[in-house]
This record gives structure tokens, sequence and C-alpha cells, in this order.
């Protein structure tokens, strides 16, 4: 049998015999080469490397880095709150939520696992406002939440470094592990594997997303105008087609986000007076 087919075989097999039900999602995902404890245990050091190497802007004496500390504070409380009503209080266990503006053109937010939030100042002249960050930052927890970066995590491990556990991948691979985890939650150039899979994770994210800042008391239609705004901001630059790109096309996105905000605010909208 041909070599290549038969690692292919074999990485399909360990695939399905090592997934486990995502308690949030309901999906399954290959999670057997890292757990989230471990995931947490790494952001922890990426995220303070990151936060020492970076321009952090304080809340003291920026009015931008205090809303950002506020919204992200209202969605990590709603989210807690609303977990544990449900009986899945234990999948945040390990959260210490921490929110930080950064001074960067980027138009760019992220969130590690753990709850470790940042927002790039050049995202703020396209949000405009509170609760279209609030979508932002519920997307990007979403992506925590529902643990796509350590499914991310997991498959790199098995295609790129051989099906290697986190501890070996990091003793003999440190560099290319660090990498890994990177582009798993966007903080590095997006690594152009499994790019209908992170489409889909996207469209997820959305999903939720929209839950998470309805949930904290926001107007969850601010989403419409914020992504309309993104595609206004995005028409003049290279973008790539959306077959290539791990993100929805803003058209689609927007049309998705329309078609689930009657039921989202519905079902899941919380004024912050109540």
């Amino acid at each position: 049998m041909n070599k290549r087919i038969l690692t292919a075989i074999i990485s399909a097999a360990i695939l399905f015999v090592a997934c486990t039900r995502n308690a949030i999602t309901g999906k399954s995902q290959f999670t057997a080469l890292v757990s989230e404890s471990q995931m947490q245990d790494m952001a922890k050091t990426q995220y303070k490397q990151f936060l020492t190497e970076s321009k952090v802007v304080t809340s003291v004496s920026n009015k931008d880095a205090e809303m950002v500390r506020r919204v992200g504070s209202r969605i990590a409380t709603a989210i807690t709150k609303y977990y544990t009503e449900q009986g899945l209080g234990k999948e945040l266990d390990g959260y210490q939520w921490e929110y930080n503006l950064v001074d960067s053109k980027e138009v760019n937010a992220w969130c590690m696992p753990g709850g470790k939030i940042v927002v790039y100042t050049g995202l703020l002249p396209i949000t405009q406002n509170e609760a279209a960050l609030a979508v932002v930052l519920g997307h990007e927890i979403a992506h925590a939440v529902a643990k796509h970066g350590q499914a991310r995590m997991n498959e790199g491990l098995l295609q790129q470094l051989g099906g290697a556990a986190l501890s070996v991948a990091v003793a003999s691979k440190p560099a290319e592990t660090q990498n890994l985890f990177l582009n798993a939650y966007g903080v590095g150039t997006q690594v152009g594997i499994a790019l209908p899979h992170s489409r889909a994770q996207e469209s997820e994210a959305d999903l939720y997303g929209l839950r998470f800042a309805a949930l904290a008391g926001y107007n969850v239609r601010e989403a419409i105008p914020l992504w309309q705004r993104m595609k206004a901001a995005s028409s003049g630059g290279s973008k790539p087609p959306e077959f290539l790109s791990t993100h929805p096309g803003e058209d689609k996105r927007i049309a998705d986000l329309n078609a689930i905000m009657d039921e989202t605010i519905r079902d899941y909208y919380r004024p912050i007076n109540k």
C-alpha cells in the first residue's frame, strides 16, 4: 500500500477514535493531543509574552481601554451566569478573564483559552460604538469557549508535527508549536490548513457571539452596520476571495446574522438594568 495512503488512513482512524463531544456546541472535536488545561497554561505564557512585547493602552489614561475592559467584563459575567444556569459551569473552569487594548493599526481582536482577550486600537474606528465592540468580543470569546483553538491545535499537531502530544512537541519543536498556538487564535498569520473547517468555525462563533453580546444586554442589531463597515473598509484592499479566506465573505456573514437576529434577541437578550 502507498505510504501516503496508509498515513492518511491511520490519521483518519486516530481522528475517529479520539474525538470528544463539545458540551457547548454539541459537535465532535479532536482533542487527543492537547487538553483544555494545557491550552490555558500555554495561553497564560503566550498572553504575558505578547503584552510584554506590545504597547498596552492603560485604562487609567484612555477611555477606549476602559471601554474594552467594561465590555469584556459584562460579556464574561453574562456567559458565566448563563452557563451556570445551563449546568455547564465546569466548561469555564480555569478561566481568569483579562481584557487589554493594544496600540496597533491592525483591525483585529482575539481571545485565548481562559479568557485572555486583546483588542487592537485599529479595530475601534470600525466598531465605532460599544455595542458593535461587544459583538466582536462575543465572537472572539465564542471561539475560546467553543474550544475552536484547541481543536485546531490538535489537528495541527497531527498534520504538521506527526501527531506528537503537546508536551513532546514543546520539547522537540518549541518554535513550531508556538506558531501553531498563535495561528489557532489569530495572533499570527493564518495557516492555510483546513480552510473550510475554519470558515465553519467562524460562522459558529458568529452565532454564539451574537448570543453572548445579547446576554450581556447589548443591542446586537449593531452587528449588521458593523459588518457593513468592515466590508467598506476592506473593499479597497487586497482581500483574498472567500474560498481562500478563513472568514466568510461580509455579504454572507450579514445575511446569516440577519437570519438569526430576531431569534437571538427573543431568546437571549437581557437588558442590563434587569
